[in-house]
């Protein structure tokens, strides 16, 4: 769906581009991005966050443990990530030629997930409420730490020394201000419809059918606003589809290597603690911790980038059209991680396994 979504943004760009423009850029605007954009990216957005389990936040923590789990998902989402992501982006676009495409990426690196995890902890049988809580967590972080994050890592990080050209550098009140507008709104807008809901709509099933309802908006307005973007660049696209191959590199390389770290470190950690007891079983729960963390580092919140980079720089810009890009490499690279990590699952986790290791390295013993 998204790469059609991209197909037809990119012929309507090349073939109908003065109709796009008229249409989207001389129209109505607030905070430089034009109404019809701005309503795309809030739908995008706004679904996923009112299936965050809000109600929850207070009762997990009360929980002794939560707060190893909150730190360990602060340095992965917040030291980790976003470095591994810088290194990528200048080994993958160490070009000044591509430091605004850099940028893009970047962008969608600092711009931590909120929305997508949920789905991909389902899909490989995570644990549900700890992807909840550590949604909700780090909600709050990206309303504080993004605007700070993408400053850093987009004007200083990102951009070789002499090379910076000012006007296209982020400014701090103006990401604030689209963090406020991007984020703050659907935040809102997703809390007050989930505790509505529940308020006037008592009963679980008619609930959860009000809440299946509205979850395909997210779906429509994130195709919706991928075939405007992509109308945008059309011509761009088509004259440098190079540089779109150059800017995938860095994202899937990305999601990769984040998932792949995180997923072996946390199995190698239970590994290590279930020989050390002596037990030879892993701890319960550990495979359902360990791959929800492992989504939810990998995940971005690309919803965001992508409005925060049509904001600042122009739908029309690379840095827009590099965060574009995310939700194309990041959707089915995690779809295949999701069923990747369910095969290891009986492989990696299962008892048995550790029990016929445990036996095999006593009969190498004897």
């Amino acid at each position: 769906m998204v790469l059609l979504a991209m197909v037809v943004g990119v012929l309507l760009g090349v073939y109908a581009e003065d109709g796009v423009r008229k249409a989207f850029h001389e129209s109505a605007t607030w905070d430089k991005v034009s109404i019809p954009i701005l309503v795309g990216l809030l739908i995008m957005i706004w679904p996923p966050l009112t299936k965050v389990e809000w109600e929850h936040f207070p009762r997990l923590l009360k929980s002794r443990n939560i707060w190893k789990h909150l730190f360990i998902s602060f340095v992965l989402n917040w030291i980790v990530a976003p470095l591994i992501m810088l290194a990528l982006a200048w080994a993958t676009l160490p070009e000044d030629g591509l430091s605004r495409e850099r940028k893009g990426v970047l962008l969608v690196g600092v711009a931590r997930c909120i929305a997508m995890v949920l789905i991909w902890t389902t899909i490989s049988q995570g644990d549900t409420n700890y992807c909840a809580m550590l949604v909700v967590f780090n909600s709050l972080l990206q309303v504080v730490l993004f605007s700070p994050y993408a400053v850093l890592f987009v004007n200083h990080l990102g951009v070789s020394p002499g090379t910076e050209d000012p006007s296209l550098r982020l400014d701090y009140p103006g990401v604030s201000r689209a963090v406020g507008i991007y984020l703050g709104i659907p935040l809102a807008a997703g809390m007050i419809t989930r505790f509505g809901a529940k308020i006037l709509l008592p009963d679980k099933r008619k609930f959860n059918k009000f809440m299946n309802t509205i979850g395909p908006l997210a779906v429509v307005g994130l195709l919706y606003t991928i075939i405007v973007l992509f109308a945008y660049q059309g011509k761009r696209i088509v004259h440098n589809i190079g540089t779109i191959f150059r800017i995938s590199v860095p994202l899937i390389l990305y999601f990769t290597i984040v998932w792949t770290t995180t997923f072996f470190s946390f199995w190698y950690i239970a590994r290590y603690r279930a020989r050390k007891s002596g037990s030879g079983t892993m701890a319960k729960g550990g495979y359902e911790r360990a791959v929800t963390q492992a989504f939810t580092t990998s995940s971005n919140n690309f919803e965001l980038a992508i409005a925060v980079g049509v904001a600042s720089f122009g739908a029309d810009s690379p840095e827009a059209l590099a965060a574009t890009l995310g939700p194309l490499i990041e959707v089915p690279v995690l779809l295949f991680l999701s069923y990747v990590s369910l095969w290891l699952r009986g492989r990696l986790w299962d008892e048995s396994v550790m029990l016929k290791e445990e036996k095999g390295g006593a009969r190498e013993d004897v």
